[in-house]
């Protein structure tokens, strides 16, 4: 299937692994230019050479920034003025017990899990209303809709980013503008997956068996009994940000597994 987004520009934040890895190279196969970011030039040169082998003769640029600042986002917008496509995408998490979460941290997370996202779409918004096209998605998370005890004010921000991508879709409404949340379940990233591998050494298990018991105590009405893939997840978001998905505006769309109950 052509999802047409070979003329479009795309910026995927936190890009350099897992989800944001994975979406950056499904646009880039699919012919849109493609600029990643991550926190740190290393990285970011790491995966634009690795993108480059992968998927030969697309147009791939990166950017180092950390956009859980202001002048992170600010860094970015100055040398990237104008996309068709952001996927707000950064974002941290961090098992920890309620009482053990501080003001600080409480707020390190807001600034890159949700303000990372409004600073960026602000910005961009404006030539997306010139061209009367433009596509902006917040990957949020089924802990949105299903806040983790362990994870609280992940949780809280995953939950806040429906409200401003619900909010800004109102915002855009009757344009050729659409605003949408993706919300994955569980997935092999690359914290998780180091997540589980500790664990699975503090437990003295296999990470096989650490993960088996995951999802029967922490996840246990998963559908699928398994962590998904990144690649799962980028085929949504990239879906979604294409022209053949015109329809779809002011949705949180779940790709979890099942792992959410409800219906509605």
């Amino acid at each position: 299937m052509d999802l047409q987004l070979a003329s479009k520009s795309v910026l995927v934040t936190g890009s350099t692994a897992g989800i944001g890895y994975a979406t950056a190279r499904l646009f880039a196969r699919e012919g849109a230019a493609v600029t990643i970011n991550g926190r740190t030039p290393e990285r970011v040169a790491t995966a634009v050479a690795a993108l480059r082998t992968e998927v030969r003769g697309a147009t791939i640029a990166g950017l180092a920034a950390d956009l859980g600042t202001a002048a992170g986002c600010e860094s970015v917008v100055a040398s990237l003025r104008d996309v068709d496509i952001l996927i707000n995408n950064a974002g941290v998490f961090a098992p920890r017990a309620f009482e053990d979460i501080s003001d600080e941290e409480w707020a390190s997370f807001f600034e890159t899990n949700v303000m990372s996202g409004v600073r960026l779409s602000r910005h961009y918004l404006a030539g997306m209303r010139t061209r009367n096209w433009g596509r902006i998605i917040f990957v949020s998370s089924e802990s949105a809709l299903q806040i983790p005890v362990e994870m609280i004010h992940y949780g809280t921000t995953k939950t806040a980013q429906l409200a401003v991508s619900r909010g800004l879709a109102e915002h855009v409404r009757g344009t050729g503008i659409t605003v949408n949340s993706v919300l994955p379940g569980p997935t092999a990233s690359e914290g998780v997956t180091t997540f589980v591998k500790d664990l699975a050494n503090h437990n003295k298990v296999s990470v096989a068996e650490m993960e088996r018991q995951f999802f029967a105590t922490a996840r246990p009405s998963s559908l699928l009994g398994r962590f998904e893939t990144p690649d799962e997840i980028a085929a949504m978001i990239v879906y979604l940000a294409s022209p053949l998905a015109s329809g779809t505006t002011g949705a949180a769309v779940r790709v979890d597994g099942g792992v959410l109950r409800s219906i509605a």
